[in-house]
C-alpha cells in the first residue's frame, strides 16, 4: 500500500500563506474522517507545525494526489495550491520523514521541537484510530531514529530553538535582555521555552496565563505570572514580548497597541502560525516586529558539518530497517511461523535428554524455555540474514523450501 505525502513549509511559503493550511486538532479529526469516507485511505496522518503542514496518506490507490485530497478537504483551489506544496511518494517520502523528526528539514537545524511534534501527530492519529499499519511503523521508526540521532550527535547546540536564534540575531544587533522586562504570551510548549530561554539571558519575564485554564499551569521557575487580559497594561513597561500560542486570533493587533505609548522601543517577536500579532504592527513607531521566518542557524561551523554528516549516516541504517520491513512485510507472518516450528522443533528433540539427566521439573520447564528461546533468535538471524544478502525471488524461493522441510519436520 503506497505511501504519499503533500506538504507546505517555511522554504516554499511564506508565513500567512502556510496560516491558511494550519490544523486544530478538532479539523484533524475532521479531515480523518473525511479522507476515509471519500477516497481509499488505509492510514493517514497530519502534521501542523509553524514551520509546516503535511497530510502523510497509505492509500491502495498509487494515482491519488495528496494535495488534490486536502485541497477538496478544505475547499481550496488545487491549482492555486500547487505551487506551494510538494508531493512525495515512497522512498522519497520516507526519507523526507526521517529528515524531518531528526530536525535536519528544520529553519534552526537540529532543534528539539519537531521530533516531539512529529511523535505527537502520530499519537493524535492513532486516538483517531486514523494511522493504518504502514504509517504507524513508519512515524514509530522515524521517531526512534530522530532519538538516536539527539543521543549520538551534537546537533542540539544552545540555540536548538527558534527563540534561541531570535535572542542570538539580536545580541548580534547589539541588543541586550540582561535585567530586562519581558513578557511571554503563551504558557505551551514554546512559551515555556520562550521564557527560560528569557530567563537564561538574565530577563525579568512574566508569563500570561487565561483565566479558564483549568488546575495549575506550570511556568519556569523564576517567572511571573500575569492574567492574560492584562497583557496590554504591562506591556508599556516591557523591552521585549514573545507571543507564541495556538490562538486563531491576535494576541495583539495594531489597533489595540495604537492605543499604548511606551515612550520607549519595544522588541516584538511572534513564534505562532497563524500570526499572534497583526504584520501591520511593524510599521508603528514603538515596535520592531519579527516573525517565525526571521530567523535561521550559521551552517558553517565545521563541527556543525560534521554531525550533520554522522545523522545522515545513522538516519541511512534506521531507514533502511524500515525498509527491510515494508517490503517484507508480507512475509513476516511466515518468517514467525518458522520461528516457532524450529522452536518446538529443538525442544521436542531435546526430550530424551531431559529424562536422561532427571532434571527437576522447574529446571526442565526453565530450560525448555531457554532452548527454545535460543533456536528462535537463531532461525530469525538465519532468516533475515538471507533476506539482506539474496534478491527478492531467490529469497522468498528459499522461505518456501524452508516452510516445506520444517513442515515435514515437524511430522516426523
Amino acid at each position: 500500500m503506497p505511501i504519499l505525502m503533500a506538504g507546505i513549509d517555511h522554504n516554499r511559503a511564506e508565513l500567512d500563506i502556510r496560516s491558511r493550511f494550519s490544523f486544530t486538532k478538532r479539523m484533524m479529526e475532521d479531515a480523518f474522517t473525511w479522507l476515509k469516507r471519500h477516497y481509499p485511505v488505509d492510514g493517514c496522518v497530519i502534521l501542523s507545525t509553524c514551520n509546516r503542514m503535511e497530510i502523510w496518506l497509505s492509500t491502495g490507490d498509487e494515482s491519488l494526489s495528496p494535495t488534490e485530497a486536502l485541497c477538496a478537504f478544505m475547499q481550496a483551489d488545487p491549482g492555486e495550491c500547487a505551487r506551494y506544496f510538494v508531493e512525495r511518494r515512497e522512498r522519497e517520502a520516507v526519507d523526507h520523514l526521517f529528515r524531518l523528526a531528526a530536525g535536519l528539514e528544520s529553519k534552526v537545524v537540529g532543534e528539539d521541537q519537531i521530533v516531539t511534534q512529529v511523535n505527537e501527530a502520530l499519537a493524535f492519529a492513532r486516538s483517531c484510530d486514523a494511522t493504518g499499519h504502514a504509517l504507524e511503523a513508519l512515524f514509530r521508526m522515524a521517531v526512534t531514529a530522530a532519538k538516536r540521532v539527539k543521543t549520538q550527535t551534537s546537533l542540539s547546540l544552545s540555540d536548538s530553538s527558534v527563540i534561541h536564534a531570535a535572542l542570538k540575531a539580536l545580541r548580534g544587533q547589539g541588543l541586550s535582555f540582561s535585567g530586562k522586562n519581558c513578557m511571554v504570551i503563551g504558557s505551551g510548549m514554546m512559551g515555556k521555552i520562550s521564557a527560560q530561554a528569557l530567563l537564561d539571558d538574565g530577563a525579568r519575564v512574566c508569563v500570561t496565563v487565561r483565566k479558564y485554564r483549568k488546575g495549575i499551569v506550570d511556568i519556569p521557575a523564576g517567572c511571573s505570572r500575569v492574567d492574560y487580559d492584562d497583557r496590554l497594561a504591562l506591556l508599556p513597561e516591557c523591552d521585549l514580548v514573545v507571543s507564541a500560542t495556538s490562538s486563531p486570533n491576535y494576541t495583539l493587533c495594531r489597533e489595540d497597541l495604537e492605543a499604548l505609548h511606551p515612550g520607549h522601543p519595544v522588541t516584538l517577536i511572534d513564534l505562532a502560525v497563524p500570526r499572534d500579532i497583526e504584520k501591520s504592527a511593524e510599521k508603528l513607531d514603538w515596535a520592531t516586529l519579527y516573525d517565525i521566518d526571521s530567523f535561521g542557524i550559521d551552517l558553517e561551523s565545521e563541527k556543525v558539518r560534521e554531525n550533520l554528516r554522522r545523522a545522515e549516516a545513522i538516519l541511512e541504517e534506521e531507514k533502511e530497517a524500515f525498509f527491510a520491513w515494508y517490503e517484507g512485510r508480507d512475509v513476516v507472518p511466515r518468517i514467525q511461523e518458522l520461528k516457532d516450528i524450529a522452536a518446538g522443533n529443538v525442544a521436542a528433540r531435546m526430550v530424551p535428554a531431559f529424562k536422561r539427566a532427571r532434571l527437576a521439573v522447574d529446571a526442565k520447564e526453565n530450560l525448555e524455555q531457554e532452548i527454545e528461546g535460543a533456536s528462535s533468535r537463531m532461525m530469525n538471524n538465519l532468516l533475515f540474514g538471507m533476506r539482506s544478502r539474496l534478491s527478492e525471488d531467490v529469497f522468498r524461493e528459499c522461505l518456501g523450501a524452508m516452510e516445506a522441510s520444517l513442515k515435514s519436520w515437524k511430522h516426523n
